[in-house]
């Protein structure tokens, strides 16, 4: 009879306390502020405007920003317009040297990737945004761009991807 009552007594904690974190509303397990209304997303493919243009990465940042908020949120990718947003393209692709030896060559360059990303929430426009994100991959002179190129992008544009969530979801 003690084992039952115990039992109820969880059933009926977990109930309350799966009711309060629900009746909350904007809440998530990933830490995401979601309005509660919202049920779709939308990603416009973000065109590459760089000077310099890998053929792949604008493919590859769309593709990648659409996959983090249909793995960490419950909202439904639509075409068009959702009740959540996102518009933007890449502004700066570029390798530059940053850190020069003593013969005044360079022992490290970096690869760094910028996009200009627009954020519309249909149900909070508090929390709307124009923003421009920049995250780099630095590597080592002695090799070319061509052998980390693959890694780098996949590595900045996993960065960009995360702090574009954060900045639209979480409020940091």
């Amino acid at each position: 009879m003690r084992k039952i009552r115990h039992n109820i007594r969880l059933w009926v904690l977990t109930g309350l306390a799966a009711t309060l974190i629900y009746g909350c509303g904007m809440y998530s397990f990933t830490g995401a502020s979601i309005p509660p209304q919202a049920e779709t997303i939308s990603v416009d493919y973000f065109p590459n405007n760089a000077s310099l243009v890998q053929p792949t990465l604008s493919q590859v940042f769309t593709d990648e920003l659409q996959n983090k908020f249909l793995r960490q949120t419950n909202l439904r990718m639509v075409e068009g317009t959702g009740h959540l947003h996102f518009e933007g393209s890449i502004t700066d692709y570029r390798t530059e040297p940053v850190a020069i030896t003593g013969d005044d060559r360079a022992a490290m360059n970096r690869l760094t990737i910028s996009v200009r990303v627009l954020y519309y929430n249909e149900f909070d426009e508090d929390s709307e945004f124009q923003r421009n994100f920049s995250r780099y991959y630095d590597y080592d002179s002695n090799l070319s761009l061509a052998q980390i190129e693959n890694e780098a992008i996949e590595a900045i544009v996993q960065e960009l991807v995360e702090d574009i969530f954060n900045q639209a979801l979480v409020n940091w």
